[in-house]
């Protein structure tokens, strides 16, 4: 077709259209039209060459003659959507209450902590799934036959605070458990170790937002938390307890600590040990909202606390100030505070290092152990290690059933080593000595041996691929 002839088809098929919404309009005003008035006068507004074509013309129904819709003034305190819920007999709240039509969901413990209590001969773990704390025998086996172990005593449930636990300790002279929350729930734990159900707890701490590894100086009777988010380090009193301040702060660009997760404290070297994911941001305090000193909270929940050596976290990141480092291991005096230098990194191709999580650390051999999530084993480094070290020995293979292991913990007293492994529902224990496709002296299961695990922690915003009919979740 020409462009002449394109154009003159485009200015008739505009006058059409203006006809027609013309003739449209007046009907409704008037309302009187006949239909074989109103076809004609449309037929002819619409008769043209190669133009469209009136097929049909349908009245409204006799009730819209009066308004269509209720008619609500502005200053309405209920909303559209509340009256149509009243309406049609729903309570306000159904949206709220209204079951999902399918979940993705880890129906079974997946474990993503263990500490041994040794005076006691128990295990304990934290269950990111399904928010609990269970307690065990030491010496459990799952049998291959059995659908899972039972644990001996379990602690959850909305008294008790228990929601995304990822690191817990056990009191060696009490058999007390601590266990961290790390997203939802800013506090730190401690139950006696009896508790069990939906038990309150004994102490609470309130913590740093996204607090994740655990460890305790007993000598000292110092007690060390991680912060992801804020790329830190707390150092709170032992027996502190609610909104009592940490003693001593770690943060700062110097510090080398990003998106810091698991830690571990070598009392005979007086030497902490830091895991970290490798993404860190700056922050500058001048910057964030600042919460009131007399009772009022004038920034909301992310704003600067008054409190002393809290760390500065969201409130304050530096827009654009967001780099990955590379996952590392950071080796800090015990007692380091401020914006210091790490005396020694781990870090490089050799090293293997792949979202290095948990820690922990045998003092008499110089081990230190370290559970490597991604890579899918656990990774052996000696103390003194730096730079691009590679690793004395690694734990990995089909044998040894080591799945995207997030907590280690070194029994000095049996020279066991326990691993939780969030990818096949599996605590799991080996020799100190173990290396390679080591099958574990012993297995506690929390689910049947063919049951999968979404391997879903702490899931954010999810995405659809609708080429690959895939759900993406970030977690």
């Amino acid at each position: 077709m020409k462009v002449k002839q394109v154009r003159r088809w485009q200015k008739q098929s505009g006058a059409v259209l203006i006809g027609l919404i013309i003739v449209l309009g007046a009907w409704m005003i008037l309302g009187a039209a006949p239909e074989g008035t109103l076809k004609a006068g449309l037929g002819a507004a619409l008769r043209s060459p190669g133009g469209p074509r009136l097929i049909s013309v349908q009245p409204l129904p006799e009730a819209a003659d009066g308004e269509m819709c209720q008619w609500l003034p502005a200053s309405a305190s209920t909303s559209l959507m509340t009256e149509l819920q009243q309406e049609q007999g729903k309570p306000q709240d159904d949206i709220g209450t209204r079951e999902p039509i399918r979940k993705i969901k880890d129906s079974y413990s997946s474990y993503s902590s263990v500490a041994v209590d040794t005076a006691n001969d128990e295990v304990v773990m934290t269950d990111e799934s399904l928010f609990n704390i269970l307690t065990y025998s030491r010496t459990e086996n799952t049998p291959a036959s059995a659908t899972m172990s039972e644990p001996k005593r379990m602690i959850g449930g909305v008294n008790s605070w228990v929601e995304y636990q990822c690191g817990v300790y056990i009191d060696p002279v009490t058999g007390d458990i601590y266990a961290v929350n790390n997203d939802t729930v800013d506090k730190l734990v401690i139950f006696s170790r009896k508790k069990q159900g939906n038990a309150a707890p004994d102490r609470i701490v309130n913590t740093p937002h996204t607090t994740y590894g655990i460890a305790v100086d007993e000598p000292h009777h110092e007690l060390f938390l991680t912060a992801q988010e804020s790329a830190s380090v707390v150092v709170f009193d032992k027996y502190a307890k609610t909104d009592d301040s940490p003693l001593r702060l770690l943060q700062g660009d110097k510090t080398l600590l990003a998106d810091p997760h698991g830690l571990a404290v070598d009392s005979k070297r007086d030497l902490m040990f830091v895991t970290n994911f490798g993404n860190a941001a700056k922050h500058d305090a001048s910057t964030a909202p600042r919460r009131g000193g007399g009772g009022g909270d004038e920034g909301g929940f992310f704003s600067l606390s008054p409190k002393e050596n809290w760390p500065l976290a969201r409130e304050s990141a530096v827009p654009g100030s967001g780099q990955f480092t590379g996952p590392s291991i950071t080796v800090y005096k015990r007692d380091a505070e401020g914006d210091v230098a790490p005396l020694r990194v781990i870090r490089g191709p050799k090293a293997g290092l792949n979202w290095p999580t948990g820690l922990s650390v045998d003092s008499e051999r110089g081990e230190l152990y370290v559970a490597n999530d991604t890579g899918d084993d656990i990774l052996v480094f000696s103390t003194d290690a730096a730079g691009d070290a590679a690793p004395k020995r690694v734990i990995k293979g089909p044998k040894s059933l080591v799945k995207s292991p997030t907590g280690v913990f070194f029994d000095s007293k049996h020279q066991e080593l326990w691993v939780s492994n969030f990818g096949n529902h599996t605590a799991t224990v080996y020799k100190a000595s173990a290396s390679g496709d080591s099958a574990p002296l012993r297995v506690i299961r929390s689910a049947p041996l063919s049951m999968p695990t979404p391997n879903i922690g702490n899931a954010y915003a999810p995405a659809y691929d609708s080429k690959r009919d895939q759900i993406l979740v970030p977690d």
